[in-house]
């Protein structure tokens, strides 16, 4: 059946250069809601840049960025975040003197537009404590909520990220490395979390990762980027088994 609704995420020919360096290359890229799609690429590749320009950190040299059909090319951070899009980073960015719980209420108070009133008596609103319960509930952090997150181990403090992203209620949510300098049960667990909350949200996810495995258990559709294009889009079997893709990892990464 036929949908005439617009992609959750669509770049048009998308491209920004730093001097003679095309760190995005003609990019053109439509993503369906609801889905996961990775994006990969050896170092260098333009992932990164191509999230900031998704996001707002960058604006591009060319082509149009659109959110469900909104041109939204150029628009600020906190322009695009109102347009329900959220993305986390590769860098742990919590609070570290705060508290699991207090770390996600900071987020639900932002997106209901509540920061005036930040010194007010946010201990007695039950409503913001209960949606910040369920968003640690959601994440299985509801146990660690009084820690601060200085005292967690690193695969927790990226699930407080994590629920701090999902406090915004985005529609699409890029995340960045989210196993990055993980251990193995660590990175298991984030597999796990990620497959579910799309399953049970719905919401459209896009991840940049380099750890194959990862990619491979929890995609969707998969595109990989070389020097800045897109060299190969399809899903992961397709991707697995492609020549082109092969080459630019220098054989063997995605075997």
């Amino acid at each position: 059946m036929t949908t005439n609704n617009p992609p959750a995420l669509e770049l048009r020919n998308v491209s920004r250069s730093f001097g003679g360096v095309r760190a995005v290359d003609d990019v053109s890229l439509a993503v369906r809601s609801g889905t996961l799609t990775s994006i990969i690429g050896p170092n260098g590749a333009g992932k990164t840049t191509l999230y900031n320009l998704v996001s707002g950190r960058l604006r591009p040299d060319a082509g149009r960025i659109l959110l469900r059909g909104e041109d939204v090319t150029g628009l600020p951070p906190h322009a695009v975040a109102r347009r329900r899009l959220a993305r986390s980073f590769q860098v742990t960015n919590v609070f570290m003197g705060l508290s699991v719980f207090q770390n996600v209420r900071a987020a639900v108070i932002a997106r209901r537009g509540a920061g005036r009133r930040w010194f007010a008596d946010v201990e007695s609103d039950r409503s913001l404590r209960e949606d910040t319960q369920r968003l640690l509930a959601q994440v299985g952090l509801a146990e660690q909520a009084p820690r601060p997150c200085r005292t967690l181990a690193h695969g927790d403090r990226r699930i407080v990220e994590i629920a701090i992203v999902l406090a915004l209620e985005p529609n699409v949510i890029l995340l960045d490395e989210p196993t990055a300098g993980m251990n193995p049960h660590e990175t298991l667990r984030i597999v796990a979390l990620v497959r579910d909350l799309q399953r049970e949200t719905g919401k459209t996810f896009l991840l940049t990762e380099h750890d194959m495995k990862v990619v491979f258990a929890v995609s969707e559709r998969i595109v990989v980027m070389h020097q800045g294009r897109v060299i190969a889009d399809g899903a992961p079997d397709a991707i697995r088994g492609d020549a082109e893709v092969r080459r630019a990892y220098l054989g063997g990464v995605v075997a």
